[in-house]
């Protein structure tokens, strides 16, 4: 089975920072089994034997080429041209992938396993009504295919269909109650309406995701059921940046009922990590694990604590920044910003391996409108290869850009510290800017993570954020031009 495309995640020895997707679901398959060979096609069959061995190990060029000699010589082998769609979806084009499916299903409309993937082709690249009709038509080829109704489940998902999100999803319990994804697409959806009690069960689910790394290495300590033990509890840090940021808060309440405390998470999150701790102890390689008696998902320590939407612990700041940093970037603002300028922190762009990149992250280009606005100054947060948008930007406004001399949270923190406000998308600085109780206004896609919840501009989370939703037409313009008016007035 060949999936489409799991989040990044760091291997062992190393803690990982954020290895499980934390929007819709787990991505669903996109799945290139062989189809029979056509008849008398000896040659053919050997080839895609050799290109679907490929394809299996990540080969994806050499699978390309020999499906290219199978076309040559048979241009309506719709099997090629299948597993072609395949390999061009895994390697990122997913226009052309779905032009290949759609000549395999001409050739063959009953083989449901095309019209299985084309819909979730369909879906990622935002074609949302042609995705529903594949969905359908595949579930109705191929009834009992537990994965039909998990991608129609995501499918629903992504157009806020949460009722038959979660119908679709029951549905693929009820074939296979073991299928990790169909459990993990309720806790989403619940989750998302604020039915804690239901989404936290579902959620643990998400440890037994295809996708999912190894938690730890071998242990036969048994997981917390969040009792009081009098010996060292290990929290892990399971998730991605804005996961262990938002849950951060449960530390305490764990260590008051452990002997002690000791957190696994990556180096890049320990300024934050650090300051939950206490007197705990804190690691980022497993060779320097303590012995412990139990051990525990951070991510799982809301549903330990019994957390509804009327008691999540939201004293506000929790996270704090370091004095001399804050120092240091004081200084260093004020004397690359124009004296008398409004400090506007800025962040456009995700990780590009989230799962949900396409959705959750925009472009420089769209933040323009802030540019506009007299006596503002933009500040770039901004890390990664995004960065090369500032290259092109000719607004009016000046643009400081810090992203190349952050080098951790610690610093994000002290930069927080030093703006009027922050403006992003769904990143770690919208949770980090919550924690420590400044000012974030949180640009959201129309099928937002669940942690946002539904039909509200303001987060349970953290009372300093302020959320802007796509509407229907999921236009990031539309949201920046709310933004740009609030702030200019």
């Amino acid at each position: 089975m060949i999936e489409s495309g799991p989040n990044e995640s760091l291997a062992l020895p190393e803690i990982p920072a954020g290895p499980i997707p934390p929007q819709a679901g787990p991505a669903p398959e996109v799945t290139a089994s062989p189809e029979p060979a056509i008849s008398g096609g000896d040659r053919i069959a050997q080839l895609m034997q050799v290109a679907t061995q490929h394809e299996d190990a990540g080969r994806l060029d050499d699978a390309q080429n020999v499906l290219s000699h199978v076309l040559t010589e048979a241009p309506l082998h719709h099997p090629a041209l299948h597993l072609m769609g395949i390999i061009a979806f895994k390697k990122g084009n997913a226009e052309e992938s779905a032009q290949l499916i759609e000549r395999s299903i001409a050739l063959s409309p009953t083989t449901a396993l095309y019209h299985r993937n084309i819909g979730e082709i369909y879906r990622v690249v935002g074609r949302l009504d042609e995705a529903l009709v594949a969905g359908r038509r595949a579930a109705a080829l191929t009834p009992e295919d537990v994965h039909c109704y998990h991608n129609l489940a995501v499918l629903h998902y992504h157009r806020l269909e949460l009722d038959e999100a979660i119908a679709c999803a029951e549905r693929a319990a009820a074939l296979d109650p073991n299928f990790p994804g169909a459990h993990f697409g309720i806790a989403e959806a619940t989750l998302l309406r604020g039915e804690f009690e239901r989404g936290w069960d579902e959620y643990e689910w998400r440890l037994k995701l295809a996708n999912a790394p190894p938690l730890l290495p071998p242990t036969e300590q048994p997981q917390w059921d969040g009792t009081p033990i009098e010996g060292t509890l290990l929290v892990i840090a399971d998730q991605g940046y804005g996961d262990v940021i938002q849950f951060a808060r449960y530390m305490p309440w764990a260590a008051a009922r452990c002997g002690q405390l000791a957190v696994a998470c990556s180096a890049e999150l320990q300024p934050v990590v650090a300051q939950q701790l206490g007197e705990g102890f804190l690691f980022a390689h497993w060779e320097q694990a303590p012995a412990f008696a139990a051990y525990s998902p951070l991510s799982s320590l809301p549903r330990l604590a019994g957390t509804r939407l009327d008691t999540i612990p939201a004293e506000i700041p929790y996270l704090r920044c370091d004095p001399d940093k804050l120092a240091h970037w004081a200084e260093r603002l004020d004397g690359l910003v124009p004296g008398g300028y409004r400090r506007i922190g800025i962040v456009w762009a995700g990780r590009p391996t989230h799962h949900n990149d396409r959705n959750r992250s925009a472009a420089l280009k769209v933040f323009e409108p802030l540019a506009d606005i007299p006596g503002v100054a933009l500040v770039s947060l901004q890390k990664g290869a995004a960065q090369s948008d500032i290259g092109n930007y000719w607004g009016r406004a000046p643009l400081v850009n810090l992203g190349p001399d952050i080098r951790d949270y610690g610093d994000t923190m002290a930069v927080l510290e030093c703006l009027e406000r922050v403006v992003t998308i769904d990143t770690s600085v919208a949770h980090l800017a919550g924690a420590t109780g400044k000012n974030a206004w949180v640009m959201l896609p129309h099928a937002p993570d669940w942690r946002w919840q539904l039909d509200r501009d303001d987060s349970p989370w953290y009372p300093t954020v302020r959320l802007f939703r796509q509407g229907p037409a999921r236009n990031w313009d539309e949201v920046m031009a709310r933004i740009a008016a609030e702030l200019a007035s």
